[in-house]
């Protein structure tokens, strides 16, 4: 098979979909690798460094899907690179397509067989491509918020970890799954007052045994989230119902409560977000404020820190990557149920059902 690796073009995006031990690995199994020229420049990785591996490089995003079976990217492809998109090409990254209607679109009409990381589920529910990234983003969710908490960006001026004879910071944390769980991780270092909220108490309960008692633990209700929010310098949206959109569980009644120069850091933004006044930003303008409130909702937060993600993300994805190049992806997806999770559009029909129920479209199940 014919793998092909364009070069990431979401603004300021500087992932990349592979790293030279990725190309390695299928170059030994016997495939071809190709890539766009400069594509790994942003996370470190000169085109020396895939040539030595056995990749090819081509001078433009265009040569790399003429020829590729299997696209593999990190993000969703972006309005440009729509027409280049081919029927029946495989095309294997994050889609978020919940909160993508034109991207949906795009795919469906030029019947490509889009497999999304973030809805490879395995049995026990958890999401192993979306792991890393969640990991990324969770603890930079804390970083970002602390550093917008100072006056001199637009914050109310406080310190998260406090100092002695000063009380620290207050942290919310909404969800406690992998990007919770790793803010929460981060926030507690900090020395910040942390609380954190999800719905049933099992995982409440493994955190208040980790952490003895240093976090306040509540079940998600209207009621608990409302007085958490109010009285937080700092809230991190971390929300995610796999495929579908993020529910609403901040109002903007209850944003505008908030004190003046406070921070929300809306990690669920590329499901739509978990905040009712949250709306994308990018690294470029990170921030905008609502009554007072700053919020930062980038939707691709680990392509701040490249270099880390590209790798992480090669460690999850490429064992799928290796699995559809072998067999082809029907053969794959009938072989191993948790890889067929990721299909979301298939042959011009839509093939999640989160996804479509979020978007309104017609769900056709998917038949291999």
């Amino acid at each position: 098979m014919i793998i092909g690796i364009p070069k990431e073009i979401k603004t300021e995006e500087y992932r990349v979909g592979i790293v030279p031990a990725g190309v390695k690995a299928l170059v030994d199994e016997g495939h071809k690798v190709i890539i766009e020229a400069g594509a790994g420049v942003g996370s470190g990785i000169g085109d020396e460094e895939y040539k030595v591996s056995g990749a090819q490089i081509l001078p433009s995003a265009k040569d790399i899907y003429s020829s590729a079976d299997l696209v593999m990217k990190v993000k969703e492809p972006q309005p440009s690179e729509f027409p280049l998109l081919r029927e029946g090409q495989i095309l294997y990254t994050y889609l978020h397509l919940a909160a993508e209607p034109e991207v949906t679109k795009a795919l469906l009409e030029r019947k490509v067989k889009a497999v999304a990381y973030e809805t490879i589920e395995l049995p026990d529910r958890t999401l192993p491509l979306l792991k890393p990234m969640s990991e990324v983003a969770g603890r930079m969710s804390v970083q970002v918020g602390a550093y917008f908490l100072q006056e001199n960006n637009g914050g109310r001026g406080v310190l998260l970890g406090g100092v002695p004879g000063v009380p620290p910071g207050k942290v919310t944390i909404l969800g406690a799954g992998t990007v919770g769980l790793n803010a929460l991780k981060i926030a507690v270092g900090m020395g910040a007052q942390v609380t954190i909220i999800n719905d049933g108490v099992d995982k409440l309960a493994h955190i208040d045994d980790l952490y003895g008692g240093r976090v306040t633990t509540l079940v998600a209700n209207r009621h608990n989230i409302e007085d958490a929010v109010l009285d937080s310098d700092l809230v991190i949206g971390a929300v995610l119902l796999p495929g579908a959109k993020a529910p609403k569980l901040v109002t903007r009644d209850m944003i505008s409560r908030m004190r003046k120069g406070s921070v929300v850091v809306d990690v669920s933004i590329d499901q739509g977000g978990c905040f009712e006044t949250s709306k994308r930003t990018t690294h470029k303008d990170p921030v905008y404020k609502v009554d007072g409130v700053s919020h930062y909702c980038v939707a691709n937060m680990p392509g701040a820190v490249p270099r880390t993600s590209t790798f992480a993300l090669t460690n999850a994805t490429l064992p799928y990557a290796l699995k559809i190049a072998k067999l082809g992806l029907e053969d794959a997806a009938r072989k191993d149920a948790v890889l067929a999770k990721g299909i979301n559009t298939y042959n011009g029909k839509l093939a999640n059902r989160p996804v479509a129920d979020a978007l309104g479209l017609k769900y056709e199940e998917l038949k291999l």
